[in-house]
């Protein structure tokens, strides 16, 4: 179902039958769906099963302790008087605007001025998470400050007494050192983009300090390719330079969506206390290293290209490039995942009106589907009707597509190989299986695949052991491996 409306519609259906038909399985289903792995991706579920399962319900008066909930791992509900808002722990911790507000951005000097409390002037303790104050939080560990008082000694001894060692212990180095908070927040509010950017400095002249060991000469040359493998912990995702400007840039793909750094460090549950550029390595080295030898660049905080200032930051979710030609120009982005596509590149093509409702590529469809189909014997599968199967084709199609980079089965042979009507007296392409499967040119699966093998027995018989060969008994072998997933054939 490629509507989410729709979707939630189905779930709904799936629910009412169950109850209605399968009462005594209501345990089973809910077994599988709290199972570690989907209670990992959905955090949402976790908090379902412990309200479902909990036979011990709080007593009168007792407060949960919700910042310790999966559930608000990101971001934890804050009061200040009658105003309500929303924590964004990064965002505190990164010492930028962390509290939304009715669709706007707040420092939380700036929420407890929004809520009439400015005098007290200490939001740690004028900011609560059900009648907690934060301080609590930051002195248990549960949130973590930004660290705005070791930055503006540094800046102050820089800018202030770079003359000697023994000044930088004066009073007047205290008096820097133990400036309020207060004063520290009001200076964010004002030159917030500085703040980030002395941050970050900060974060490289710590670095400067930590020689990385060379037991051994490094080879830089593995680190030429635009694209470079890098993982966090057991995550693992694709580094792409030309997107690479810093911790703010989504430049590393995985096969569910793009990350910022500081994101895909997140995904690491492990890592409690990591730090992007030490904890992402690539071929064993930190990104702190790639950028020390120049194979990785930041940009300024000032900078306004493309990456650095999207017109539209949403475009940053999805691919540069054609998931299936891998080239540029317009392309339909998937909601459901990082892809994108031509209009003529997918099957079947995206809507060229924007309906307002979220489009899902045939690869999440597939993906969603597959986990609910039943599995099938040869015979069945061949057999199965194609109105039926539609979707499974279309998939069959798309990865045999992307795979034919170089476009050696996608057109008609007779216009673009020399002699090959002479040899090959019935031809077959990608492109015309496309167009027999949209003008419903098939009655069965067993069709279809018929025509598929057809262009690979040709390809054998034409090229024998030459390269386009190969490659086609590559691509065959690849069909058919997915052919028998596709439809799970035992």
């Amino acid at each position: 179902m490629r509507s989410k409306e729709r979707r939630q519609e189905g779930v709904y259906e799936i629910l009412d039958w169950l109850e209605k038909e399968r009462g005594q399985c209501v345990k089973v289903f809910w077994s599988c769906v709290f199972q570690d792995h989907i209670l990992q991706k959905y955090p949402v579920l976790r908090l379902l099963r412990n309200s479902l399962v909990d036979d011990s319900p709080l007593k009168r008066g007792e407060k949960p302790d919700i910042w310790m909930w999966d559930f608000y791992k990101t971001s934890l509900p804050v009061t200040c008087g009658d105003k309500k808002g929303s924590l964004h722990r990064g965002k505190l911790a990164e010492g930028v605007k962390c509290i939304l507000h009715e669709g706007n951005w707040f420092s939380p000097g700036g929420f407890e001025k929004l809520a009439g409390k400015g005098n007290c002037k200490n939001w740690k303790l004028s900011l609560r998470c059900q009648k907690t104050p934060l301080q609590k939080l930051i002195k248990e560990g549960h949130l973590q400050c930004p660290r705005m008082k070791r930055h503006c000694v540094r800046k102050s001894r820089r800018a202030l007494l770079p003359a000697s060692s023994s000044e930088s212990s004066s009073p007047q180095s205290s008096v820097e050192m133990e400036g309020s908070s207060e004063d520290q927040e009001e200076e964010s509010e004002e030159d917030g983009e500085q703040e980030e950017e002395d941050n970050e400095e900060e974060d490289e002249e710590e670095e400067d300090e930590e020689e990385e060991e060379e037991s051994e000469p490094v080879d830089l040359s593995q680190f030429e390719a635009a694209v470079l493998p890098v993982s966090c912990g057991s995550v693992t995702g694709d580094l792409y330079k030309n997107r690479f400007v810093g911790s703010r840039s989504k430049s590393i793909r995985t096969d569910e969506r793009w990350f910022t750094p500081e994101e895909f460090i997140r995904q690491e549950l492990t890592l409690t206390d990591g730090h992007w550029k030490k904890d992402i390595r690539c071929h064993g080295k930190t990104l702190y290293y790639l950028v020390k030898k120049k194979i990785l660049y930041f940009h300024s905080l000032l900078c306004d290209c493309d990456r650095c200032c999207p017109d539209d930051k949403l475009a940053q979710n999805n691919d540069d490039v054609c998931f299936i030609c891998d080239s540029d120009g317009k392309l339909e982005c998937c909601d459901g995942c990082p892809r994108a596509f031509h209009q003529d590149c997918h099957l079947p093509p995206p809507p060229k009106e924007n309906t307002g409702e979220n489009w899902m590529c045939t690869f999440c469809v597939w993906k969603f589907n597959q986990q609910i189909w039943i599995h099938k014997s040869l015979e069945d599968a061949l057999n199965s009707p194609v109105d039926q199967n539609v979707m499974r084709c279309e998939y069959l199609l798309l990865c045999l597509y992307k795979e034919d980079t170089q476009r050696v089965f996608t057109d008609d042979p007779y216009t673009t190989v020399p002699r090959y009507s002479s040899v090959i007296s019935n031809p077959m392409w990608l492109n015309r299986v496309k167009t027999k499967l949209e003008r419903n040119k098939y009655s069965t699966v067993g069709q279809f695949v018929d025509d598929i093998r057809l262009i690979f027995q040709n390809c054998q018989t034409f090229n024998r052991d030459n390269d386009f060969g190969m490659m086609g008994a590559r691509l065959s072998e690849i069909f058919e491996q997915k052919f028998r997933i596709v439809f799970k054939i035992q």
